[in-house]
Order: structure tokens, then sequence, then C-alpha cells
């Protein structure tokens, strides 16, 4: 590559953004073009700035670097390298997918492999497939060994911002394949791309429960339960929505919520 590598940095610790902003001066082919304090910031900045790499710190608050990946449409995805204190589970899963990432304190040699890297696979015509489909699986394999604890809130896209959903918030979760509609208690709706069984195993079971193959709702939501035909149950949330109940859901919520 004759022209600069164009670089953003996302990190929560201002001295860890320095630190990386005076390493990467050290290299002439490299052009920092942003610097990001949070997850929801490195999007904004990564969509506006349009980086060839974006070195995310993995474990920002409220929005990390797997979340920052999530959020961003594929047609502004950069190529990722994620920065990160020892954790064995990332590396391993990291490692299978093939995904760059550094340890840190960061150092210069290190850092340096990862910018040949990157400048390597942006000369191949189908980068920003390969990248998209190792950083999907890093997170799938990265969330099965870690088992994360379990959410307080969910960032979801809303237009051009990044809301922080609380889960407690939450009145439903409607599955559409891989798409996820989350409609909270005030009726108010966003999608999400997660697999709805690997999101429900980071919900507190004691608060949500399923309706079906394709539903989660907040138990606190539920207002009235109708008996259908055939031992079923429909339920109306707080929020008006109502929802069917499969059959043996229908058993399950009966013990739950219906027995004294």
């Amino acid at each position: 590559m004759t022209s600069k590598l164009r670089v953003v940095i996302a990190d929560d610790e201002r001295p860890a953004r320095a630190f990386l902003a005076a390493l990467l001066a050290t290299f002439d082919t490299v052009q920092l073009v942003g610097e990001a304090e949070t997850g929801t910031d490195a999007i904004r900045l990564i969509e506006r700035a349009r980086p060839d790499l974006a070195l995310l710190d993995l474990q920002m608050p409220e929005v990390d670097g797997m979340g920052v990946v999530r959020l961003l449409p594929k047609s502004h995805l950069p190529l990722i390298a994620f920065v990160t204190a020892y954790d064995e589970y990332a590396v391993r899963a990291f490692d299978l997918n093939a995904v760059d990432y550094l340890l840190k304190p960061v150092e210069r040699a290190r850092l340096a492999q990862t910018l040949d890297r990157a400048s390597e696979r942006l000369e191949r015509a189908d980068t920003r497939e390969r990248a998209a489909a190792s950083l999907r699986g890093a997170a799938a394999h990265y969330e099965q060994l870690a088992q994360p604890a379990q959410l307080e809130r969910i960032p979801v896209r809303q237009r051009n911002q990044i809301v922080i959903l609380p889960v407690s918030q939450i009145a439903s979760v409607v599955a559409d394949g891989e798409i996820l509609h989350i409609t909270s208690g005030r009726g108010e709706g966003y999608i999400i791309t997660y697999r709805l069984k690997d999101l429900e195993a980071r919900l507190d079971p004691g608060r949500f429960v399923r309706l079906g193959r394709g539903a989660l709702v907040n138990i606190d939501m539920i207002q009235r339960v109708t008996p259908m035909p055939g031992g079923t149950y429909r339920v109306t949330l707080a929020n008006s929505q109502e929802l069917p109940v499969s059959r043996f859901q229908s058993r399950v919520l009966r013990d739950r919520l219906l027995r004294l």
C-alpha cells in the first residue's frame, strides 16, 4: 500500500489511548484519524471517519468492543484488532477465528505485526466478508467460553443513536431468525441481531419466561393471562402487547404464575 493506514482507537481509559496514540505516531505508514472514549462514541467515529483499522478495547463499559462490532452496519465495518488485558477466553476465541488482538500493555513490535496484517488484508478483494465472518465467529466462541454475567442493560440502535436499554424496561423479545424485536414497557420498539437462545442465557431466568420457541417476556410486565382453546394461553403485557403461549410453555406459565 502506498497510502497511509487510517486507524482509530477506542478505549475508556485516557492513559491507554495516549499510550497507543504515541506508539502509532512512531509508524510513518499510519495516520491516526480519531479517538473514542466509549463504545457509543466509537461507533459514531467509525461511521464518520471510515478508518481502515479500529483498535477496540474489549472491556469498555456499556457498549464493549464486541458490542461495537455488533452494532456497526456491515458496510461500515473496518478491520478490527481488539485490545485487552489478558483474557483467556477472548484469546482462545480470537485465535480460533483468526481475529487479531493485542494484549495490554501493548508492545511496539506486536503492534507492528497487527499493522502489517491489516495492510496485507486490505489488498484482498474479499477482506470485508472474511473479516465480518471471523468477527461473528469470535463473538459466538467468546460468549460460549466466557459464560458472561447476566445482562443489566442492552445497547440498541435507534436511527443514528445508540440507546442503552435497561433490561428491567424490556417487556418482550420476539425472534425473527437472528433478528430480535425488543419492545419496552412503554411500547418502544428496537431491533438487534442476536440469537434468542443466546440472549436468554444472559437474562435473569427469574425475571424472563419463554412463551414459545420465538418469544420471551418479562414476568413483571404480564398483566393478564387469558385461557385459550386447547389448553393454551394468551398473555397481555403492560404495554397492551398480546402474545400467544405455546402448549408446553402454557404448562410452565401455569406452574410459575397461576398457582398460589
